[in-house]
């Protein structure tokens, strides 16, 4: 299957590891349709708006069923897998956070930097 990665388990990150031997596809970016919010520093909280969107950097990587349940297993509390647009239209699953807690909790809007890795050189 093809994922969709955006935050702490990018390459040059500290939880890449969390990836195992997984392929990687090659550098991406979503639709011009999400938001990005820091979640404590840690890791980014994306989801999904009607407006005022913007395209995410991250990456792609083909997982076995093996390495996708052990991605799973090693993501943070809140964080749950849903489809996500990449900009050439295509569908692929990703880790989503809930607006609804992001909202809640006041974490930072970093959409700005366009991607965790700009987000995370710049602090």
């Amino acid at each position: 299957m093809r994922f969709f990665i955006c935050g702490s388990a990018l390459r040059g990150q500290p939880d890449h590891g969390n990836l195992g031997d997984a392929k990687f596809l090659g550098e991406a970016r979503t639709a011009p349709k999400y938001r990005l919010h820091s979640v404590r520093d840690q890791h980014p909280g994306i989801y999904e708006v009607e407006s005022g969107g913007i395209s995410i950097a991250g990456e792609l990587y083909e997982f076995t069923s093996e390495q996708h349940e052990q991605l799973l297993e090693s993501e943070p509390p809140d964080l749950y897998e849903a489809p996500i647009e990449l900009d050439d239209g295509s569908k692929v699953s990703a880790m989503i956070y809930p607006r609804s807690l992001i909202e809640e909790r006041g974490f930072k809007d970093i959409s700005e930097y366009g991607g965790w890795k700009a987000f995370k050189a710049k602090t």
